[in-house]
């Protein structure tokens, strides 16, 4: 229900909040002689009909026809001066409003040079100011209906996101260069993006890039293309997986799995690289390479017969340095075998 406001004010916005609205919701009903008290960091603007009217600065206004024309105007010949009238007002805040945060919500994808195709993520700050409260009412507020500070940040953060993409695209860098260019970056986005803000009524003050990181994925393959020493070299990348996939599924046969099962292992892995296109044929010639069949018809191989002796596990913790060197079996691998293994060496103690 509309409530008289003889005093509108907005006393208690916090140094975070972009704006306030007196009434909070609906209309309130105000009439000429209602006194208006604008804080000495607010703008106080007068809205109806989904436009922005007149604007006051800090102080305490009594409301005339002389000071609120626009408002008079819009109300038309129908207006006796007397009546209470409907509108609300919005509490600009115009205080610098720091620390506000922005990041890629989903990794962005970059075209490297070197590693092809990466995604990362970014994350950094901004701090910006209103500049012109009236104009910020009328395209924030009137056109989009954006009026809790949560709501603005959130639009403001998506513009910087999206710049922020595009700007990526631009530089032409590669992903181990992007860290050391986190300041420039902060420059050339806040070139970007600073015209729109203005045409909102916002002036954005600073912006900074805090950390440019790769996805987990991303510094997985990385770390298996430097491994084998063969970025770019797709061929020898889907070579070098299935190996890895064969010598994973062999070490667990160590730990009490039959050969046939480890075996079965290591295809499932390899299928999952990907049989599309000619690849599976590549996955099956490094299987077969590796495997080394003695007949065709050869009856079942037989249960791993796990190591019992000092002796025995000695020289299996042997095989495992070696086989990690050459790249036989992942670091996981190696480290999980090499745990259990020397548990069972001191149980024989």
């Amino acid at each position: 229900m509309p409530r008289i406001l003889d005093v509108i004010q907005a006393p208690d916005q916090r140094p975070d909040q972009l704006v306030l609205r007196v009434p909070a919701d609906g209309w309130g009903d105000i009439r000429l002689g209602s006194q208006l008290i604008v804080g000495e960091s607010q703008n106080a603007v007068f809205f109806r009909d989904g436009k922005a009217l007149d604007t006051f600065g800090p102080g305490r206004h009594t409301l005339t026809t002389a000071n609120i024309p626009l408002l008079i105007d819009l109300l038309g010949v129908a207006f006796s001066g007397e009546s209470p009238f409907k509108a609300s007002v919005y509490f600009v805040n115009m205080a610098d409003i720091l620390d506000l945060k922005w990041g890629t919500p989903q990794p962005v994808a970059l075209r490297d040079k070197d590693l092809g195709m990466v995604r990362l993520r970014a994350f950094g700050s901004y701090s910006v100011k209103v500049a012109d409260a009236q104009r910020f009412v009328a395209q924030v507020v009137g056109q989009r209906g954006y009026y809790r500070t949560e709501e603005i940040a959130d639009w403001l953060r998506g513009q910087l996101v999206a710049a922020f993409t595009d700007l990526l695209g631009e530089t032409k860098a590669g992903l181990f260069d992007l860290p050391a260019l986190v300041d420039e970056l902060g420059v050339a986005l806040r070139a970007k993006v600073s015209e729109s803000f203005e045409q909102s009524g916002i002036t954005l003050k600073q912006v900074f890039v805090r950390s440019i990181s790769a996805t987990e994925e991303t510094l997985q393959a990385i770390d298996e293309r430097a491994a084998m020493g063969a970025i770019g070299d797709m061929n020898a990348y889907l070579r070098f997986k299935a190996a890895r996939a064969l010598g994973d599924a062999a070490a667990s046969a160590g730990e009490g799995g039959g050969a046939g099962e480890g075996v079965g292992a290591g295809m499932g892995l390899g299928a999952g690289i990907g049989m599309g296109a000619g690849l599976g044929g590549l996955i099956a010639q490094a299987m077969q390479g590796a495997m080394q069949p003695q007949q065709p018809a050869a009856a079942p191989a037989q249960q791993t017969a796990a190591p019992k002796t000092r002796a025995e596990i000695e020289a299996l913790l042997d095989s495992l340095d070696m086989r990690l060197a050459n790249g036989e079996i992942s670091e996981a691998t190696y480290d999980r075998l090499v745990a259990k293994w020397q548990k069972r060496l001191e149980e024989l103690e």
